[in-house]
């Protein structure tokens, strides 16, 4: 595992997409940073981290046969290989929030960034950016509802293993999507899946609240809600959330 650690940058997936460009790295090479001055979310949110408390890290991702009609199983593995990690650390349930927050209960703990480089109609490389609250004790109100393993587990956690463990999770859940073992990878991410199967207050893009559960995560990566009149509905990124998160 090839790790470059750097003290601070605006982003590991910049620097890494970057790094790429000038000359692909070898596969799972590993950016992590002490500090993201710029960290980034899903489409434009803020990932606020405290210096040198968690893991900051992006990884290269590269893919001889993956089709862009297939890249939410790649968020799948991802979400998946940090989720199980994580459980090993501490006794308190936890999900993953579509499309591929890691939580417990309501509290935020790990956040992912995939950006896919094309080639024709498959996906050639992808940075995966992770941001995993580890030793932070305290969040500002922009991040209220975070929460770090050490809230959970009362305890100081070494991010150095914690980071080689992670990795070697993500090389194991990735390899099923380059083995198109995609029926394998849904199953898993749907018991895992945060409020599946179960009434819930939702928001859609224009401010209206209603009543559905979510039944399904469509082949595109859509989040699949029934509706009080029977009817579905299935949502892209941001045009839906909780009403009460």
């Amino acid at each position: 595992m090839h790790i470059i650690k750097l003290s601070a940058i605006d982003s590991t997936n910049s620097y890494l997409k970057k790094l790429a460009v000038e000359e692909l790295p070898n596969n799972f090479t590993v950016v992590a940073a002490d500090h993201q001055i710029s960290g980034r979310g899903q489409i434009g949110n803020v990932w606020e981290s405290e210096r040198g408390k968690n893991l900051t890290f992006s990884v290269l991702m590269c893919f001889s046969k993956l089709k862009i009609i297939d890249q939410f199983y790649l968020s799948m593995a991802v979400a998946l290989a940090i989720l199980n990690v994580a459980k090993t650390y501490v006794k308190n349930k936890l999900f993953v929030k579509w499309p591929n927050d890691i939580m417990a209960e309501k509290n935020k703990l790990a956040g992912i960034l995939i950006e896919n480089v094309l080639s024709g109609q498959h996906i050639k490389y992808a940075i995966v950016g992770v941001g995993l609250n580890v030793n932070q004790e305290e969040f500002s109100a922009i991040n209220k509802n975070a929460i770090s393993l050490k809230n959970m587990a009362g305890a100081y956690i070494d991010k150095d293993n914690l980071l080689a463990e992670v990795v070697k999770s993500l090389k194991k859940y990735v390899s099923y999507v380059e083995n198109n073992d995609f029926q394998f990878l849904k199953e898993k991410y749907i018991d895992s899946l945060f409020k599946y199967n179960t009434p819930a207050m939702f928001e859609d893009v224009e401010g209206v609240q209603f009543l559905g559960k979510i039944i399904d995560i469509s082949a595109d990566g859509r989040l699949v809600v029934a509706l009080e009149n029977e009817k579905t509905r299935k949502f892209n990124l941001k045009e839906i959330k909780f009403a009460s998160l």
